[in-house]
């Protein structure tokens, strides 16, 4: 009988423990935590969205995407971002590498047909294709290219938009991203943003 209470007593301070934990970690600090980001940082707490203007805003009605997360482009006016392995290309809710090792056949293949149909579509040697034009982030999510692939678009765009390649490259430069800190990770050119730019610069040219 003693033992039977011990077990009682001790399973009863255990479901205790689990019930305040669980309310506490739960539910009283995600709710402090959401409260907190709502209010010192709402646009970073609701996905960084942006409106066609590149304007922030919190409204899913009015956003055109996410700073955080790339986008399938398939307008030769623009951009293109690297390739991406989540979903159908850039799915939040399928967020997958292509998993492919260096050396998978499968891999080596997929890179050099991309390579190819690059740098033909761009008017470049094969050589002058960077890595993250033809690999896939390890989240598929990555809304960033590198300096020298926004700039291996730059011609390109310059002539569908009918503007001219410095205006184009003063976009680039003015979507450019150095390294954290200053030395941490490697410069980056976010693509929905640079894309916003070129859309309004191609409606404004005198701008």
């Amino acid at each position: 009988m003693k033992d039977l209470y011990a077990l009682y007593r001790h399973s009863l301070a255990g479901l205790r423990v689990m019930i305040g934990a669980t309310v506490l970690l739960g539910i009283a600090y995600p709710l402090l935590v959401t409260g907190v980001a709502q209010v010192s940082m709402p646009w970073h707490a609701n996905g960084s969205l942006v409106t066609s203007t590149g304007a922030h805003t919190t409204s899913t009605a009015e956003a055109v995407g996410s700073q955080l997360l790339g986008q399938v482009v398939d307008d030769p006016k623009l951009f293109y971002d690297r390739p991406s392995a989540a979903g159908d290309g850039y799915d939040p809710t399928s967020s997958y590498g292509s998993n492919l090792g260096p050396n998978d056949p499968r891999l080596v293949k997929a890179v050099k047909a991309a390579r190819q149909a690059i740098a033909q579509r761009e008017g470049v040697p094969v050589t002058a294709v960077p890595a993250d034009a033809v690999t896939s982030s390890g989240s598929g999510l990555d809304p960033a290219i590198s300096p020298a692939y926004a700039d291996l678009q730059v011609a390109r765009v310059a002539k569908a938009n009918d503007l001219s390649e410095s205006a184009v490259r003063r976009l680039v430069a003015e979507n450019t991203h150095g390294r954290a800190l200053g030395v941490l990770g490697a410069p980056y050119v976010n693509v929905l943003m640079l894309n916003l730019a070129v859309t309004h610069a191609a409606g404004h040219p005198a701008d």
